[in-house]
């Protein structure tokens, strides 16, 4: 369960986030949609612990995420994946180490490494590309590769901060169709984006913020 209760971030005087009340249950797809400066990526970031709040408390399955020293905060995202819109690929690493170096830095045995670096390769389409550079990929080939780079740790959560800002409809659709998936796994989705075409073929909940606060939290919404 994530629960922002009465959530406050300010930039000097300005509230980016303006007393946010959210609660999201497990298994959920949910899409986050404004307009340029609603505060979509600062929702992710300060679930993530990226960003710091000034009041409220951010709740994710009990554990308070605004009150994590730096250490907690760093195993508590192993079980959040994270897509940003730019990728963040290591361009001298391979699409196999790229995933896999997620899960070296944990220390985890090399051969538990490569057994599920596989897995997830073979769940995002990519198992042919393994050994390709970020270079040799087209764009939807490296946010896939994003996209199992945040699935190797078994998240219970995904969290795209506009994953398909960079990519063609047709890609980006692909993309999306991809989240689908990994959603009927069980896995919670919170998707930020401003694409009306990827919202309204979803047809899931849809949480819509303008200047900070929440105008909108629809069951089944279109953006329109």
């Amino acid at each position: 369960m994530i629960i922002f209760d009465k959530v406050i971030k300010k930039y000097k005087q300005k509230r980016v986030l303006d007393n946010i009340d959210l609660a999201i249950t497990p298994g959920e797809f949910v899409s986050i949609i404004g307009p340029s400066g609603a505060g979509k990526s600062t929702l992710v970031y300060s679930l993530i612990g990226a960003e710091k709040i000034q009041a409220g408390n951010i709740t994710v399955d009990g554990y308070r995420v605004s009150e994590m020293s730096d250490k907690e905060l760093q195993y508590f995202r192993r079980r959040i994946g994270v897509i940003f819109q730019d990728f963040r690929l290591l361009p001298q690493k391979t699409v196999h180490e790229n995933v896999a170096f997620a899960l070296e830095v944990c220390g985890v045995e090399p051969k538990l490494i490569n057994k599920r670096v596989n897995e997830v390769l073979k769940i995002v389409g990519l198992s042919d590309q393994a050994r390709h550079f970020p270079h040799q990929l087209s764009g939807g080939e490296k946010q896939r590769t994003a996209i199992a780079r945040a699935l190797v740790h078994e998240p219970s959560l995904l969290v795209a901060d506009e994953p398909t800002g960079n990519l063609d409809p047709k890609t980006a659709l692909e993309i999306v169709k991809l989240f689908l998936a990994i959603n009927k796994q069980g896995i919670s989705v919170i998707l930020t984006t401003h694409n009306r075409e990827i919202v309204n073929f979803l047809k899931k909940r849809v949480v819509r913020l303008d200047k900070g606060k929440i105008v909108g939290d629809e069951g089944v919404g279109e953006y329109k």
